[in-house]
């Protein structure tokens, strides 16, 4: 992914066009956001940032303009990441009426024309972020446009280990404590719902005693009764479903996959 800002020497040596943009996809808390700064923080990249809804102004015309200084910004800082999230909010597919259909249109033919445009994005990486892919507009994901589609999954047994062990860096834990455990009893917990847990497992334990010293096993079963896990098997579905269906995106309109199945 990196390659085209980290060696764009050798695209060029030998003819090839870089990927222009990324569309990740996954449930919400799941490292979307992460992995974009990752991505600009390997390619030494500068990382230029914007919430989908961010884009919208009351203001006829503001929010083309708000697409167009976004891109200008960063063909002025490149090598540099385009990071827009919730990228469905200002590019759902035209003609199923969401929002404002007219500044809809508008907007989503700004960004068609400021990836596909006369001025080549040199230097410049789009990477889009949603959790509901089915409501983007199939424009955006033909070939020239975004490449790649990653699906960003949720945290496996492993993975919420070393999240707990992040988050519980600080923490004084008792030795009645176990991760390992604890990873193995928060299937369905995205890295923000750990992050949730560990807090609140701490704000128990001050609760409790504010001059504890320690966070013990118990003030983690108490927050795991409060801190419920927000990915559900429905939703995995949801995504596998989406995955299939998007290897045929450019051949015809997608249907919407309903997110809660």
């Amino acid at each position: 992914v990196e390659w085209p800002l980290k060696y764009p020497n050798a695209f060029k040596r030998l003819g090839i066009d870089p990927p222009k943009g990324i569309l990740l996809y996954g449930p919400p808390g799941c490292g979307k956001t992460l992995l974009a700064k990752a991505v600009a923080t390997e390619s030494e990249a500068n990382f230029v940032s914007v919430k989908g809804p961010e884009i919208f102004s009351k203001w006829v015309g503001e929010s083309e303009r708000a697409i167009r200084e976004l891109f200008r910004k960063a063909r002025q800082v490149a090598p540099s990441v385009i990071f827009i999230d919730e990228i469905d909010a200002i590019a759902p597919m035209r003609g199923i009426g969401v929002g404002d259909s007219m500044v809809t249109e508008r907007v989503v033919s700004q960004l068609l024309t400021e990836i596909d445009g006369l001025e080549k994005l040199e230097g410049v990486m789009v990477i889009g972020a949603t959790n509901r892919p089915d409501i983007l507009d199939p424009a955006l994901l033909r070939p020239g446009r975004f490449d790649r589609i990653v699906y960003v999954p949720p945290p496996d047994r492993k993975a919420r280990y070393e999240i707990l062990k992040i988050h519980t860096k600080n923490m004084p834990l008792a030795e009645d404590i176990d991760l390992e455990e604890l990873a193995d009893i928060t299937e369905g917990f995205s890295g923000s719902d750990l992050e949730v847990l560990v807090r609140e497992a701490g704000l128990l334990a001050l609760r409790e005693d504010i001059n504890a010293e320690k966070v013990y096993k118990r003030h983690f079963e108490q927050a795991l009764k409060k801190i419920k896990p927000s990915i559900t098997p429905e939703m995995i579905r949801y995504y596998q479903l989406w995955s299939e269906k998007s290897k045929s995106i450019t051949q015809k309109k997608p249907s919407i996959v309903s997110y809660y199945l």
